[in-house]
């Protein structure tokens, strides 16, 4: 990865400065569609320990850490949509992201159409569950 390669979330921000001073620990997203967006990248660059630690906590032993591996090692990843958000603000404890999620899997194209819950525990956002 060079040091100035664009973040794969969409923003037009390099990856460093965006989804990766999360995914290294130097920040945490101040909103629930910035967790959305780290969460795509982390996907992208299958960074699943990131992916556990983001996910709504009681939800964690259960996490199928190979499992998501696979997905995300078996996808070429086209990018993310964000469609509409509710709430998710800093000051907020919840929210919701509407997003797709666009990717090759086993040459056959993909579109990952979800609404998301996102709940805020302490500072801290996490991913709790799909809503549709």
């Amino acid at each position: 990865m060079t040091d100035n390669e664009m973040c794969p979330c969409g923003s037009e921000e390099i990856y460093e400065s965006c989804c990766g001073s999360f995914h290294s620990g130097l920040a945490l997203p101040e909103t629930a569609e910035q967790l959305m967006r780290s969460r795509y990248s982390a996907y992208v660059k299958q960074n699943v320990s990131y992916l556990k630690e983001t996910l709504w906590p009681q939800y964690q032993k259960s996490f199928n850490e190979i499992g998501t591996l696979l997905r995300a090692q078996d996808s070429r990843w086209l990018g993310l949509e964000i469609i509409d958000t509710f709430k998710g603000q800093p000051t907020d404890k919840e929210g919701s992201v509407e997003f797709i999620a666009r990717s090759v899997v086993n040459g056959v194209a993909d579109e990952q159409r979800e609404k998301s819950l996102f709940r805020k525990k302490g500072v801290r956002w996490f991913y709790v569950k799909a809503l549709s």
